[in-house]
Parts: structure tokens; C-alpha cells; sequence
């Protein structure tokens, strides 16, 4: 929750903002440890039924091009809270600009850069927040920045390119459902009167489309109230643990979508595991942050399990052996890593092969999607008016 202040420094001035934290106590203790003496606070907004900054959001492709320009500032040597202002001041997102001045306010109060950014989880993942520690305690932050940028770049191009050969997809059916609706809602209603007045036997394939068009047009808002709540229900389970888990284990099992999904995790686990061995974070840590990041329960829970074989003892490669998810090929190729020193590299190996992976699965799938949606949308079409309109021929053949 945002709340704006007005203080008087540890130098006597007046000073006016906004900071962001859980509660008002929360927000005042923050402010008092930057040594403030505080004159007033109050909510940024009021609470309402409808708050547009909920859907406020920071884009990936924001922060890429945020970390490049704090990887070029460092490296020029200028000062991580002159970085920080500048930055907030220069940003178009409201979201980004708030969260950046807020951030500047954190250093300048003595917090580390790290510990600034994690205070804003929404638009700095833990993955990001432990790259930049790491950059602080070995002085690199102009690497690990950039690091981040080429990171969150390939990471963008990758998730983008798979989510956008769906979206084909699933516009095609959702204009086939409305298509079909106002078919069964308008059209056939009228067709039927033909059908039923002429009095001759109707077929099986008819009266199974005259009820389901009964169904729409008589009962149709009852119909629509229970697909909305069946909607709501199924998405509050899919909102608890178990329910994201089934989910996620459904992705990976649908033929082909499936295959283009354990690509794209085998790739995020990959390119995170390089990026953060490399820059000096241990191996343990590492793997905390790719559970935490990689956006599926399935490999999550396997990560997390074998967090607790490396800690037992056992290697990275066979901890993650037990799992069929994880192809043997990957197994083999980390264990090769581990054996000859190079696993960092190995890693990135990985990585650039299952992003390879990933857009030829796209490439071929964005190939086969338009012949295939043509042919659904012509037997569905089809097959609903061949059972209403050969009654109809029948009709006018027999006058």
C-alpha cells in the first residue's frame, strides 16, 4: 500500500513522498530508521471497489531496458542513488517511476541496493534481487546488470514467442463457440419450425441439435450463470497448491503443447542455473531461486526435492536423476560438467539448445495451427448444418 509523508530530515529540511508497505506501522517504522522525524502520513488513495492501480504492472521488456542502463551508469562510476533518481525520473511507467523512487529513498536511508530491490517483489523477482547481491559483494554490478538484461531478454523472446502461438489457437476457438452459439440461438430455432411442421420422421443427428438449440434458447442465461460459477470455482482451486500442481501436470501432458512446454522450463532451469553459477551464487541458493522462478509446480517440487539431495550429499545430476521430466540427456550433460569443472558452461549449453528446441516447436506448431483450426471450424460448421438442412432437402424433394 502506497502512503505519502511529510518529514523533517536528519538535517533539519522538509521533506515530502511516498513510500510503499504493508501498513501504515510499517511504513512509519521505515521511515524512522532513515532518521525522520515525521510531521504527517496518510493513504496515497482511498480504498474502493474498483482501484485501477491494481492493474498497474511493469513489463518484462521494462526491465530489461532498465538493467542495461544501470549496467552502462555502473560501469561509468556514477553513484548507485544518482543512478536510481535519474532512472525514476526518466521512467514512463507510473508503477516503475514510483517503485525506482522508492528505491533511491531505501539507499539513501543506508540499505543496500539488494535489500532496496526486494522490497518490491512485483516488479524485481527474488532471482533478480540475488543477482544483484551477489554483484554488490564482488563489486560487478556493471556485469551482473548486464548479465540480468541479456537474461531477461532471452527469457522474454523465448516465453513471448511460445505464449504468442497460442493465442491463434485459442482466438480460433473462441470464435467457433460464438459462431456455433448464435447458430443453435438464432438459426436453428427457426429452421426447426420448418422441420416440425412438415411432420415427417426428424433423424437422430437433428433432434440430438433441435435440443441443444432448446437448451440455449430456454434456459440460455441459467446455462451461462453456471458456466460463469463453474469458471469462478474452477479457478479458485486452480489458485490453491493442489490445483496449480494438476494444472501444470495437465500442460506437460497434452500430446505436442506439452513437449513445447517441458522445453521452455528445461530452458528457464537451465539459463537461470548458468546465469547465477556464474556469477559466484551457490549451488544450493541457486536452485532455491530456479524453484521459485520457474513457473511450474511439477519441476518446482522436483527442485525442491533435490535442493534437499544436494544438501545430503549428493550431486546436482543425481539428484535431478529420478525424475522422467528431466530428460537423460540433460542429466548426462550436467554430470559431464560436474565431472570436468565446466558445469556453468555446460549449463549454457543447455540453455541455448532447448531455446533452439523451443523455436522449432513454435515454428512447426504455428505451421500445422492454421490447416488444422480450418478443418475443425469446416466439421463443426458442417456437421451442425448438414443436420438440419438435410431434413430440410428431404422436405422440399418430397413436394
Amino acid at each position: 500500500m502506497l502512503f505519502n509523508y511529510s518529514a523533517i530530515d536528519k538535517n533539519g529540511q522538509a521533506q515530502q513522498g511516498s513510500i510503499d508497505a504493508v501498513s501504515m506501522e510499517a511504513a512509519v517504522a521505515s521511515l524512522q530508521r532513515r532518521g525522520f522525524i515525521i510531521s504527517g502520513i496518510d493513504p496515497a488513495e482511498k480504498k474502493s471497489v474498483f482501484n485501477l492501480a491494481l492493474f498497474e504492472r511493469v513489463s518484462m521488456r521494462d526491465v530489461v531496458v532498465l538493467s542495461r542502463q544501470m549496467s552502462t551508469l555502473f560501469e561509468a562510476q556514477v553513484s548507485p542513488l544518482r543512478i536510481f533518481r535519474m532512472l525514476s525520473t526518466e521512467a514512463e511507467n507510473k508503477l516503475l517511476q514510483r517503485t525506482l523512487g522508492e528505491v533511491s529513498s531505501d539507499i539513501q536511508g543506508g540499505s543496500t541496493i539488494a535489500n532496496a530491490l526486494a522490497r518490491h517483489p512485483k516488479v524485481f523477482s527474488p532471482f533478480y534481487v540475488s543477482m544483484v547481491r551477489s554483484g554488490e559483494e564482488s563489486g560487478k554490478l556493471d556485469e551482473v546488470f548486464l548479465y540480468l538484461a541479456d537474461y531477461l531478454d532471452r527469457t522474454y523472446e523465448v516465453t513471448s514467442k511460445a505464449r504468442n502461438a497460442l493465442i491463434y489457437p485459442a482466438f480460433v476457438i473462441m470464435t467457433f463457440i460464438v459462431v456455433m452459439v448464435l447458430m443453435l440461438t438464432l438459426v436453428i430455432p427457426r429452421l426447426s419450425e420448418i422441420i416440425i411442421e412438415s411432420g415427417q420422421e426428424i433423424p437422430f443427428f437433428t433432434r440430438i441439435v433441435m435440443g441443444i438449440s432448446n437448451i440455449f434458447v430456454n434456459y440460455g442465461v441459467l446455462v451461462l450463470l453456471l458456466v460463469a460459477v463453474g469458471g469462478f470455482f474452477l479457478w479458485r482451486y486452480i489458485m490453491t497448491p493442489q490445483g496449480k500442481l494438476q494444472l501444470d501436470q495437465l500442460k506437460l501432458s497434452v500430446p505436442y503443447i506439452g513437449d513445447l512446454f517441458s522445453k521452455l522450463y528445461l530452458s528457464r532451469i537451465a539459463d537461470n542455473m548458468n546465469t547465477m553459477l556464474a556469477s559466484g551464487i551457490q549451488m544450493v541458493r541457486a536452485l532455491e531461486i530456479t524453484a521459485a522462478v520457474v513457473d511450474n509446480a511439477v519441476y518446482e517440487r522436483h527442485i525442491q526435492e533435490a535442493i534437499a539431495a544436494v544438501k545430503g550429499g549428493k550431486t546436482l545430476s543425481g539428484a535431478l536423476d529420478p525424475y522422467p521430466e528431466i530428460p537423460s540427456m540433460m542429466i548426462q550433460m550436467i554430470k559431464v560438467g560436474e565431472e570436468s569443472g565446466q558445469l556453468s558452461n555446460i549449463l549454457k549449453t543447455l540453455a541455448k539448445f532447448y531455446q533452439r528446441e523451443v523455436n522449432n516447436a513454435v515454428d512447426t506448431l504455428v505451421g500445422l495451427i492454421e490447416p488444422l483450426m480450418i478443418v475443425f471450424l469446416g466439421l463443426g460448421v458442417g456437421i451442425l448444418l448438414a443436420s438440419v438442412l438435410m431434413p430440410i432437402y428431404n422436405i422440399s424433394s418430397s413436394i
